[in-house]
């Protein structure tokens, strides 16, 4: 379904499993992807009496691609209003990397409206670059040649971004269907959404978060280094962290059963 979020916006909503009693659980994607990528997931919970939605970021997937919006406070906001619209209660929100980034800032900046659980899996959080007083991200270069890759060869960022992604070979099918789902995004909302990824800043946004809150990351994640999760779980009250041995940053692929379970643990 098409949600509007502001005039001429609207945010596509994959709905699966939306019977009378299913339990929700909203899931926000990662960059430069769409909520295809949540397939082996969507697969497995409704068996469980879930209820999975998987939000396209605007700009991304089958969402509206305006030129403006990409901020972290505009991407919550869209968020808000999906959440509103469709009058869901109770829900476990779900955020991967720039979604978990997005979900964050939507807990702090409209107080976990609706949420009663969150669930943060290789999140881009709580900076995604490097700072003075925060050494574990990415080097801001690094995420300079992204955007400046972006701009002259798209295709051929998105596969190089793709040999990061994952910490285990995969077919040769896979690989390509991975990264169609990069390719369905708009150019211009890749780099504008990488810019975000750059320069946000949620540490003061952490404290807000005041439901309970697993979070999930491989050890050898190469795009958001575990010491990020750890950083997370000292900044979230209460948190659990759940480390994954054989993963990078494409956990929910690279250890699917082991995620998924420890995933119903935490929903159930």
């Amino acid at each position: 379904m098409d949600i509007e979020v502001e005039n001429g916006v609207r945010i596509f909503v994959h709905d699966l499993n939306p019977d009378e009693g299913s339990r929700p659980v909203l899931f926000i994607h990662g960059w430069p992807v769409n909520h295809k990528m949540f397939e082996y997931q969507f697969n497995v919970l409704p068996h469980y009496g879930y209820r999975c939605l998987g939000l396209d970021v605007r700009g991304f997937g089958r969402s509206d691609k305006p030129w403006h919006g990409y901020s972290y406070d505009r991407l919550a906001d869209d968020l808000y209003m999906v959440l509103e619209t469709m009058a869901l209660q109770d829900v476990t929100l779900i955020g991967f990397s720039i979604g978990g980034a997005i979900a964050i800032r939507y807990m702090a900046r409209h107080h976990g409206r609706r949420i009663a659980r969150l669930a943060l899996v290789s999140a881009a959080a709580p900076v995604f670059t490097k700072r003075p007083d925060y050494p574990y991200g990415l080097p801001v270069d690094q995420v300079n040649t992204l955007i400046r890759q972006t701009y002259k060869d798209r295709p051929q960022m998105l596969a190089d971004f793709g040999r990061m992604f994952f910490n285990r070979s995969s077919s040769c099918p896979f690989s390509d269907w991975f990264h169609t789902l990069g390719l369905e995004a708009s150019s211009h909302a890749t780099i504008a959404a990488a810019t975000s990824l750059r320069n946000e800043d949620l540490r003061a946004d952490l404290p807000w978060i005041r439901v309970p809150t697993a979070i999930f990351h491989g050890l050898h994640d190469q795009i958001v280094p575990f010491p990020s999760a750890q950083a997370l779980q000292r900044g979230i009250a209460g948190s659990c962290l759940y480390p994954f041995s054989n993963s990078g940053h494409g956990v929910i692929i690279d250890e699917m059963d082991s995620f998924n379970a420890a995933l119903l643990g935490f929903l159930s």
